[in-house]
């Protein structure tokens, strides 16, 4: 396993060495950005440098911000969706130039997604699967947050049970993304984890109250105004592109269905997935390695917007499944299995095909067939 690692480590560091040497990587050879998604981000955080932060979420402004930080017409629009909190990321990321901001927000989330995987699988195996698994370039190459989203999700997860303070900290910092904190507080409730909870809160107000002193209430009254058009947009637009996303909202809507099946089907799962979690935390004699592992596949199955770049998170989830089969033997049949996930993950991207639930459900299979192996009572597991 630690050879297989190793392999896509490499493979991971060669194909990242092909885009720095070709000079489509962050700035062209001339110098000029390159358009991808971190575009969006320095664009907003210039226009909260200039004094007009909730410009950021106006389609128009926000363009011709982009427009502007790359020096021509932007052959698309990245709009910037994220709480007004994550607004003073950009501002900070805004100061720097812009190559030196791109590689600035790499060189801070990538080691934080690294450190937070080492620490959960605690063995050296976890540096290789960090850096291994084939999610780091769709993540390096536009300059995404996965690593960031990750990180905390990680953080939340290890932390919880020694120190619940700082996994409420994290916890109230993942509020930039605030679908993937969804399921925590039912989780959190139902497990009886009140200083995660009060933690978690206090730290998302504070977060809040930091932003309007920053920027005033502006932009908090254009991130609520625009909300409902974006949603409309990216969940209901004509012109989506479904195989990006990586949820079950988006697999019915590239076979062809509507958006009113697509929303149910979505509703189901995530109410489904909520019920699930909320029982197999509350059971004693469920490791809590596989109810970590089942909350971080979870935040990912109850939102329908998900991206490749997202899937990060579901390295937080086989890295407590690793710890599990580490203290306690690989199952027959586990390692392929997980070989696998990453196998699909190099592989149906490529053909247009959306991996994540893929991998999700290949994951879900091996933390209930832990559940059965810890549990010789399965019911009693989710009971």
């Amino acid at each position: 396993m630690r050879l297989a690692c190793f392999a896509l480590l490499i493979a991971n560091l060669t194909y990242m060495a092909v885009v720095f040497t070709s000079g489509d990587w962050i700035v062209t050879s001339s110098g000029a950005p390159v358009h991808t998604d971190f575009v969006m981000v320095y664009a907003a955080g210039k226009l909260a440098l200039a004094g007009d932060p909730a410009a950021a979420w106006d389609w128009t402004l926000h363009r011709a911000a982009e427009d502007a930080v790359l020096g021509r017409p932007a052959p698309a629009y990245y709009g910037w969706h994220y709480p007004p909190p994550f607004l003073m990321v950009a501002a900070a990321l805004a100061t720097l130039h812009y190559g030196a901001a791109f590689a600035a927000w790499m060189a801070v989330t990538l080691p934080l997604y690294v450190a937070a995987l080492r620490a959960i699988v605690a063995d050296r195996i976890g540096w290789l699967l960090a850096g291994g698994f084939p999610v780091i370039v769709p993540n390096l190459v536009p300059g995404q947050n996965g690593f960031f989203t990750a990180a905390l999700i990680g953080g939340t997860l290890l932390w919880l049970e020694r120190h619940p303070v700082a996994a409420g900290v994290c916890l109230g910092l993942l509020t930039y993304k605030p679908q993937y904190g969804v399921l925590f507080p039912l989780v959190l409730i139902a497990a009886g984890r009140w200083t995660v909870i009060v933690a978690a809160g206090a730290t998302a107000l504070l977060l809040a109250a930091v932003t309007v002193l920053a920027f005033g209430p502006a932009p908090w009254g254009a991130f609520l105004h625009w909300l409902p058009l974006t949603s409309q947009t990216l969940l209901s637009g004509p012109d989506t592109d479904w195989y990006k996303f990586q949820s079950v909202f988006a697999l019915v809507r590239l076979l062809g269905g509507g958006a009113m099946p697509a929303w149910a089907l979505q509703g189901v799962a995530a109410a489904a997935t909520a019920v699930t979690l909320c029982l197999i935390w509350r059971n004693k004699r469920v490791s809590y390695d596989l109810k970590a592992a089942a909350l971080a596949v979870g935040v990912l199955l109850a939102t329908p917007y998900v991206y490749l770049y997202d899937l990060a998170i579901l390295v937080v989830a086989l890295a407590f499944l690793l710890r599990h089969a580490l203290a306690t033997g690989f199952l027959p049949g586990e390692r392929a299995a997980l070989g696998s996930i990453a196998l699909a993950f190099l592989v149906l991207p490529v053909a247009g095909i959306p991996v994540g639930l893929l991998g999700a459900a290949v994951t879900l299979g091996l933390i209930a067939r832990r559940i059965r192996a810890d549990v010789p009572d399965a019911a009693a597991a989710v009971a």
